[in-house]
């Protein structure tokens, strides 16, 4: 899973994939080309949830934010095990509605907040998902992500270095006070980091 890597596309999907040291981006990409980042999907879940809800197609695309790899299943496999209703049809319904949390609170703060408090979210939710403090991640990739212009990211990486909370020089990212980027960030993580902690106690990524 190579950074900046498609893993499907708007569209049929044949597959799902569960990350398990990358972290996958589903973005929704507009007529003109421009996109912005409505989720991310670490080792707590699953890229591909509208195959077993019923859709079969997705209208966002998944890249991949963070190299590393994933677990690739068929969907005729995942349907078979989702639709046997067990504990996998349980589990894979309470990821699904920390999804739309996620997708609804990062439109809320795409529409509410500055670049600086996305980009702590963003880093927030990234963090929760890697094993280390550091991220690479090139600036226009990030911009893509948070749906702003390359000028707007580098401002606001700008301002959280001058706080002492992040390094950032040639496209890597590293958290050096973890707990001051907490203090910092909306409360739009703290909404979706409770209801993951409530549906999924037992996958808790950190």
């Amino acid at each position: 899973m190579p950074l900046g890597g498609a893993v499907c596309e708007p569209g049929m999907m044949r597959h799902v994939y569960f990350p398990t040291t990358s972290i996958v981006s589903l973005l929704y990409v507009i007529e003109d080309g421009a996109s912005a980042e409505i989720a991310v999907v670490g080792n707590e879940g699953i890229v591909g949830v509208s195959l077993f809800m019923g859709g079969e197609t997705t209208t966002s695309r998944a890249v991949v934010q963070s190299a590393g790899h994933a677990y690739r299943l068929t969907a005729q496999h995942l349907k078979d095990a989702f639709f046997h209703a067990g504990p996998i049809q349980r589990l894979l319904l309470r990821y699904t509605q920390v999804l739309l949390t996620q997708m609804a609170q990062t439109a809320v703060c795409n529409r509410h907040h500055s670049v600086d408090q996305q980009l702590c979210r963003w880093l927030q939710l990234s963090l929760d998902r890697l094993p280390t403090n550091e991220l690479t991640m090139p600036q226009e990739l990030i911009a893509n992500m948070l749906g702003v212009r390359r000028e707007g990211v580098t401002e606001a990486a700008g301002t959280l270095q001058r706080a002492g909370l992040i390094r950032y020089s040639r496209g890597k990212i590293t958290v050096v006070d973890r707990p001051g980027l907490e203090a910092r960030v909306c409360k739009c993580y703290q909404v979706v980091k409770k209801e993951f902690d409530r549906l999924l106690p037992e996958n808790n990524v950190q």
